[in-house]
């Protein structure tokens, strides 16, 4: 009996050993089966369309002619013959100074004119008379001389108050004012009644502007991007008054005095506006949209392509490089060459690698330099990746190539060389059990960021 249950306990021991193992197999081989799982890539087409690059900038609607209707003398206003919007033409009253004290100021010096000429009559009689005396000898030299001096001042003194009278007649005209241009009255600073002084500086009564259909916008542009901005560009602006709406302009001035806010330097771009409707005020901000370039039906790919790099694994393929594209590399890497068999910027056994000890030759640049390699042309050259078949037949894996691009408009990218239309882009990747890939590694190439308008 007790042999038989010993026999029993021990088949048992082995049938729990026999599922235990079983288990374990089944374990090991789910677990390796999920970690070979191959890892799922978003993919975008290469396509064709219109791009435009564009730099943005806001700015202040004015008046291409702007003139502020002053006054020279001081006073209380009178009149006034305009008001706000009024129409007014070259020549026209617009606003009357009391004349009452010029107009006493002018009978003043006008009598002190008559009472030097007066004077002046009296000193040449006696001098006419002082003469004939002095030919008879009958007055000495001293009073004669004293007789023409005397002479000289009046006449002299007269000239004087001939001026304090044109002068009084310039400031009692100036207590009329007139519209100097042809115009739409913008703004008035003065009400009837109001004392106004002309010290040190006129004071402004109006703001009259010269023609309203045409306008113009003083865009204010970063140092970093006026660059690319030229006269007779195409803009495109939109005012909050019409949010859905989109207005037209040319760039007319790119000026070189820097405007310096919180130390930003920035300059002045002036964008003259069509404006028949008369919608458009002064004063009005405007979003503006300078045109730097602009491509039609050019092969594009989105950014995202740009920004993929896949996860590090144990095999790196090499980059499909066309010897243009290579020599390029090459040059803007320090002008190493690839070694045989390799690829431009690898590190070589003597370490005289493109940079800094590193693949690539992508260590710190002076400044100056760009981020990334350029073409025979400028052009900046970048990597993409796109699925390629594994070597082992099995399934498709990231592959690295280098493409020349030209601009972008934030969302897209122009691709000059190494794509055609219809290739597939990787732009993420997904993995089981990871976080997606964002943009991870360095650029095989050196590459570095762009800058984006």
């Amino acid at each position: 009996m007790l042999k038989r249950d010993s026999v029993f306990s021990l088949v048992t021991l082995l049938v729990v050993i026999v599922l235990l193992a079983v288990a374990a197999g089944t374990g090991i081989w789910i677990w390796k089966n999920q970690g070979e799982k191959e890892p799922e890539f978003r993919t975008a087409q290469v396509t064709k369309g219109d791009l435009i690059q564009a730099v943005t900038a806001t700015g202040q609607l004015n008046p291409v002619t702007n003139v502020q209707v002053g006054s020279q003398i001081s006073g209380i206003i009178d009149k006034l013959y305009a008001d706000f919007n009024t129409t007014v033409t070259n020549g026209q009253l617009i606003a009357q100074i009391d004349p009452a004290t010029y107009k006493a100021a002018l009978m003043q010096s006008q009598g002190d004119l008559a009472n030097a000429k007066a004077t002046l009559e009296l000193a040449q009689v006696e001098a006419k008379r002082a003469e004939e005396l002095s030919k008879n000898r009958l007055i000495s030299q001293s009073d004669y001389d004293k007789a023409v001096a005397t002479l000289h001042q009046s006449e002299a003194n007269v000239q004087i108050k001939d001026a304090a009278v044109v002068r009084s007649k310039v400031d009692l005209d100036r207590t009329t004012i007139f519209s100097p241009i042809d115009g739409i009255v913008i703004s008035r600073n003065v009400d009837i009644g109001q004392t106004v002084a002309a010290s040190l500086s006129a004071p402004t009564l109006y703001v009259i502007a010269n023609d309203l259909s045409k306008m113009q916008i003083d865009a204010v542009v970063s140092e970093a991007d006026i660059g690319g901005i030229e006269t007779n560009q195409t803009v495109n602006f939109t005012v909050d008054a019409f949010p859905t709406r989109n207005f037209h302009g040319t760039v007319w001035q790119v000026r070189n005095s820097p405007i310096t806010n919180q130390n930003v330097i920035s300059y002045d771009t002036v964008i003259g506006v069509d404006n028949k409707d008369q919608k458009l005020k002064p004063g009005m901000t405007a979003n503006v949209s300078i045109v730097a370039a602009q491509r039609n039906e050019t092969l594009k790919i989105p950014n995202g392509a740009l920004r993929f790099r896949p996860q590090e694994t144990g095999e790196t393929k090499k980059p499909a490089v066309s010897p243009v594209l290579s020599n390029a590399v090459a040059q803007a890497s320090g002008g190493v060459t690839a070694p045989e068999g390799g690829t431009p910027g690898q590190a070589r056994p003597d370490g005289a690698n493109g940079g800094n000890g590193r693949p690539g030759g992508g260590g710190r640049r002076s400044a100056g330099q760009t981020g990334h390699a350029k073409g025979e042309h400028g052009s900046p050259i970048r990597t993409v990746y796109v699925l390629a078949q594994n070597e082992n037949g099995k399934g498709q894996a990231p592959k690295p190539i280098q493409i020349k691009i030209g601009i972008s408009d934030g969302v897209n990218t122009e691709v000059l060389e190494g794509l055609k239309e219809g290739d597939q882009v990787i732009v993420g990747q997904l993995v089981v059990g990871a976080a997606p890939a964002a943009a991870a590694p360095s650029n095989p190439f050196g590459g570095g960021g762009m800058r984006r308008f």
